[in-house]
């Protein structure tokens, strides 16, 4: 089942026929992503069942946000984010990029996960990952 149409990206994002190609395109990546960070809530229970309307209005908000940021990236694997080289020149112009590790050694990176997702599910239940106690 598809948590969301083209119709209702339009109406969640104020996006016009033009950004058929990119829904269509990172949809797929962008609903397997947000499965992830909700612990698969709606793999496990119909959305179009759920009877809390708002969690269901901002799941498909951050939805809507992880494929703009794919749109944005133009890209959806983690490896397509995190390949800029360290340097490039042409003629005389060079540009060096920091180094991809901080202070203390570790890798600085771009999460797959956008940031602004993270609005849109805060008090939602969706990012609980506690245990249940069935």
């Amino acid at each position: 089942m598809d948590y969301l149409t083209f119709e209702e990206y339009k109406e969640l994002t104020g996006k016009g026929d033009e950004s058929k190609a990119n829904f269509d395109k990172y949809y797929r990546k962008a609903a397997a992503v947000i499965d992830n960070i909700t612990n698969r809530f709606y793999q496990f229970n119909k959305i179009d069942e759920d009877k809390i309307s708002f969690r269901v209005q901002q799941f498909k908000l951050a939805l809507s946000s992880q494929i703009e940021f794919f749109s944005e990236m133009g890209v959806d694997t983690f490896e397509s984010l995190n390949k800029s080289p360290q340097s490039f020149s042409a003629g005389r112009t060079s540009i060096s990029n920091g180094s991809r590790y901080n202070s203390s050694g570790a890798n600085e990176s771009k999460s797959l996960v956008a940031e602004d997702i993270y609005i849109y599910l805060e008090g939602t239940g969706l990012l609980y990952r506690g245990v249940d106690s069935c």
